[in-house]
């Protein structure tokens, strides 16, 4: 049910004014001045007001300035009810933001044609802004589809084309020249093809976590478990990748830290996150990592003592619709995958994930998940 909003000093006009609105079943408020009818309007956001101009503490004028400055209610319309009839006082009033106006004594057929007429626009109005949030969202929908796929295809053909011709040429060099490759140059062919095996492996699985996450097919099942050892396990299968660079692991985990979330995804998570920070940090460099309790969450920190990340380039890690990527301290390549599936994987859980960085001085990842 529409709500009409009567601002009159008189009470005779507001009782007249009652009387007419009930016959078309509005619901009716009313203020006897302009200081209570600012504070009532912004409770109730009727669908229209009926204003009086000349009021004794503050005029109708100052009453609809002030609605009009209030972007909650500064949409609702305004009719203005004065016994002027001045040409002035009507643009005045039309000027400050007023649909229309009324002059008493007016008449009942006046009145609700009027009131009509401007509900109904307004409705219309509320209509074609709802169904324009609603595109928008959609519009914003596709786009995030596509860019979603558009993203998927582009790592499908660029990065694990590139793995395989490297792969294919390794194995080649090795088959045609067998013979005439040194054992040093065959043992540096090998752990080459290893290597990549390796980092292919862990592109295609985020390739395939992402895809079932898009597609609805992969759920959190989240369930208690120690992070120590967790993370223990997770430093394990980075050892190799550390060890190449001289990097120093450090886990300062207590030993009674729970979480609350799915293990399959925060393993995808960690694993992804001391990957990059080994990637980004230099020989010698180090790696750690730390939680610490709050209330009913656990706070996860990995710091690295790398390269850091500037303020723009922050903007775009977890953004699947901008194309980012950065040559590691090693000449690692990536593709973005990793943080973008982190970023979901993190939210999934009812988590958030943010980052700090200084560049040059390295940077530290966060992650904010239910302990319980």
């Amino acid at each position: 049910m529409n709500r009409v909003f009567i601002v009159d000093d008189n009470q005779k006009v507001r009782r007249v004014l009652r009387r007419h609105l009930k016959k078309k079943e509005y619901d009716i408020y009313e203020a006897e001045n302009g200081t209570m009818a600012l504070t009532e309007i912004e409770k109730i956001r009727p669908d229209l007001i009926l204003l009086d101009v000349m009021m004794p503490d503050m005029d109708g004028f100052e009453v609809c300035k002030r609605l009009k400055q209030n972007p909650a209610i500064s949409n609702i319309p305004i009719i203005f009810l004065t016994a002027k009839s001045e040409e002035d006082d009507i643009i005045a009033g039309l000027e400050l933001g007023a649909v229309d106006y009324i002059t008493k004594p007016f008449s009942h057929k006046e009145l609700m044609t009027r009131v009509n007429t401007h509900i109904e626009l307004k409705t219309a109005r509320d209509t074609i802004l709802l169904q324009r949030e609603e595109l928008k969202r959609a519009n914003e929908e596709l786009k995030k589809s596509n860019a979603t796929k558009n993203k998927f295809f582009s790592i499908i053909s660029h990065d694990l084309g590139n793995f395989f011709h490297a792969l294919i040429g390794l194995s080649s060099m090795l088959t045609e020249e067998h013979d005439s490759l040194s054992v040093e140059k065959k043992e540096k062919v090998f752990e080459i093809i290893l290597k990549s095996s390796e980092k292919g492996y862990r592109l295609l699985q985020n390739l395939l976590q992402w895809s079932q996450a898009q597609t609805g097919k992969i759920t959190s099942k989240p369930t208690k478990f120690g992070l120590k050892t967790f993370i223990a396990d997770n430093f394990e299968l980075s050892s190799t990748q550390a060890k190449a660079k001289n990097i120093t692991l450090v886990s300062s985990i207590s030993d009674t830290t729970t979480v609350f979330t799915d293990k399959n995804m925060l393993d995808t998570v960690i694993r992804n996150l001391i990957s990059n920070a080994i990637k980004f940090t230099p020989v010698n460099g180090k790696v750690e990592l730390l939680s610490e309790e709050k209330d009913s969450e656990v706070e996860i920190s990995i710091s690295d003592t790398g390269v850091g990340i500037s303020p723009q380039d922050i903007e775009k890690l977890f953004r699947v619709d901008i194309n980012h990527s950065t040559i590691g301290t090693g000449e690692e390549k990536g593709t973005g995958l990793g943080l973008i599936l982190c970023k979901e994987f993190v939210e999934k859980n009812g988590g958030k994930i943010w980052v700090e960085s200084e560049v040059g001085k390295g940077s530290q990842f966060h992650i904010r998940l239910p302990s319980q």
